[in-house]
């Protein structure tokens, strides 16, 4: 490896050849602002476009300050990250970009999240000697997403996280000088353009320009509604993070004080969707045995390898960018959706209601959930399966307005029957996890055989893309897992090259999977909140009395007295669902 020595601050370090002068100041506890650059080591993305210059230093021997996110260090560098020189000089950049930033930090959605912010507040800044025209841009509300670009400063994270990580392409930089913008071809709106919904954009943009859309008050709205009776679910990767916007440690599942939060906030029944990701198995399992056994007898129709289809965000992509393959994925429903045509249908009858006179509400690590419930293919006459899908913060914000303290909260268990769950189904919240607990299913239906070992460590990680075989008694299974839509977008190219020697692929929208997803508490591209996340989901598998899918008692019920057996007529009624070609939509 080869290694330079440099001085930063009077410090003297050594570090790898190629690294910034940003990075190499970081591992030496010496913090340099910076409102453009991200960087997510474990999954191969960085980001150093170098265009707010907030981050600039002084080096010996040059005479311009250098931006540390692009300055590569040098043998004998010596540089100095805090002059007066090199303060003046931030504190000239952040008035100016404040100069054109709305003055609306009481009500922004980001406020107390917003880098913009925590920069100005380290700098000192009190007041902006640039007083100017400032820029104003047409708002953008799409069913989960809305773009403030008044509040844009160009960083452009949103789209290198689009463009190089997603390969979704939606953002790029438009107009030049004072017209400036990052935005959807021809300034389009982003429900008219193939944006997926993954919400990426929202996680790493540093300031309100780009937001969740927020549906708080219409839950409000329906929990004081007498006439309404209203059931929440809760995602697995929800538990594992909700802890953080209460100050507690990455990973500390909080499962028992959601629970307890959702029925103090007034929730009729508190479910998880956890139970929707058993039933998802029973269902997405039946279809791959199903695809399997066909092509196996050499029926040259099956479509193989059949792709995982709980994540709305990858089918957003898989419509928009691969509509000719369209018959590929399980056409089993995402959990969320699944949830909501049962708790319409099955509990509806239990409780003697009515559907329109249930509301189901969602808490989602995921933006892209907001629009799926919205597609007219999940309702009935006009009524939703799921009504809403708020985000984890959301969810948070719920708690808080409430005024609940809640690391004092007692655990409760959720109400049964769409309650009980297993370890398979929480890992659903994980990248892997999904064909993890597929395996686990998949395998005793398959063999007839007890499956003595449930933990699959070879569908387990963090890499971009990953591959594993699994022997089914004999029969190998291929298996493939993406998270990520660019590393997606490779899987698929290889499918359509006839490449691809997989039998089944899992894929995941955001980088590490639901725990990742774009409605979680801001993780600010450390990836090791990320692994803590995933090691909270397996440690709740592992804690599970029962494990596999097929050996939840209330979905066995559920079968016996409601859906007869999984690939039913009133299953593919309930349960499943079709795709569509969203390019005709575009180009028309």
């Amino acid at each position: 490896m080869d290694i330079v020595k440099l001085t930063i601050d009077d410090k003297t370090l050594v570090v790898e050849k190629g690294t910034t002068l940003l990075e190499a100041a970081k591992t030496i506890g010496i913090n340099i602002p910076s409102l453009c650059y991200m960087k997510l080591e474990d999954l191969n993305f960085e980001n150093k476009p170098g265009g707010c210059r907030v981050c600039v230093v002084e080096v010996e021997g040059r005479r311009n300050l250098a931006p540390a996110c692009k300055t590569v260090c040098e043998e004998g560098m010596k540089v100095q990250t805090h002059t007066v020189r090199v303060v003046n000089a931030r504190r000239t950049v952040m008035e100016l970009i404040l100069s054109d930033h709305p003055a609306e930090c009481l009500t922004c959605a980001k406020s107390g999240e917003c880098d913009l912010q925590s920069v100005a507040q380290k700098l000192g800044i009190r007041e902006i000697h640039y007083q100017g025209e400032q820029s104003h841009y047409k708002s953008d509300k799409s069913p989960a997403i809305i773009r403030d670009m008044d509040k844009c400063i160009m960083c452009r994270r949103c789209e290198t996280v689009c463009n190089e990580v997603q390969t979704v392409g939606v953002l790029s930089a438009i107009n030049r000088g004072f017209e400036a913008v990052v935005a959807p071809a021809f300034e389009m709106d982003l429900d008219h353009s193939t944006c997926t919904y993954c919400g990426q954009c929202v996680a790493v943009c540093p300031t309100g320009a780009l937001t969740e859309r927020d549906y708080t008050w219409k839950v409000i709205e329906a929990l004081v509604d007498p006439t309404k009776t209203v059931v929440v679910q809760t995602a697995p990767a929800v538990r594992a993070a909700l802890g953080e916007s209460f100050g507690m440690e990455p990973g500390t599942l909080v499962t028992g004080k959601m629970v307890t939060a959702l029925r103090k906030l007034g929730f009729d029944y508190v479910f998880d969707t956890d139970f929707a990701a058993d039933l998802t198995i029973m269902e997405e399992g039946a279809e791959i045995l199903d695809r399997l056994s066909k092509h196996l007898s050499g029926d040259k129709e099956v479509k193989l390898p059949i792709l995982t289809s709980c994540c709305p965000g990858w089918v957003n992509f898989l419509e928009h960018n691969f509509a000719d393959m369209k018959d590929i994925p399980s056409t089993a429903k995402s959990p969320q959706q699944m949830f909501g045509a049962i708790a319409k249908s099955y509990f509806a009858q239990k409780l003697g209601i009515k559907r329109e006179d249930m509301v189901v509400v969602s808490v989602m690590p995921c933006l892209a959930k907001k629009y799926e419930c919205t597609r007219e293919e999940f309702s009935v006459n006009g009524d939703p399966d799921v009504n809403m899908s708020i985000s984890t913060r959301e969810l948070a914000q719920l708690i808080r307005n409430a005024n609940l303290d809640f690391k004092q909260l007692a655990d409760e268990d959720f109400d049964n029957p769409m309650g009980a769950s297993t370890g398979a189904s929480v890992i659903f919240g994980t990248t892997g996890g999904v064909i993890e607990a597929a395996v686990r299913t998949a395998y005793e239906l398959y063999t007839k055989n007890e499956l003595k070992k449930v933990d699959f460590e070879e569908l387990r990680g963090m890499e971009g893309i990953r591959q594993a075989t699994v022997d089914f008694d004999g029969l190998p299974i291929n298996i493939g897992i993406a998270h990520g839509l660019g590393n997606a977008r490779k899987l698929l190219e290889d499918i359509k090259a006839g490449k691809s020697t997989f039998h089944a692929i899992e894929i995941m929208a955001c980088p590490g999977g639901c725990i990742g997803g774009g409605g979680q508490p801001y993780h600010h591209g450390n990836v090791e909140v990320l692994k803590k996340r995933q090691k909270a989901i397996y440690r709740e598998d592992a804690g599970k009395a029962i494990r596999k899918s097929h050996e939840n008692p209330f979905i066995i019920k559920l079968y016996e007295e409601f859906l007869g057996a999984p690939l039913s007529n009133l299953s593919h009624e309930l349960l499943h669902t079709h795709y569509f070609d969203r390019k005709k939509k575009i180009e028309i």
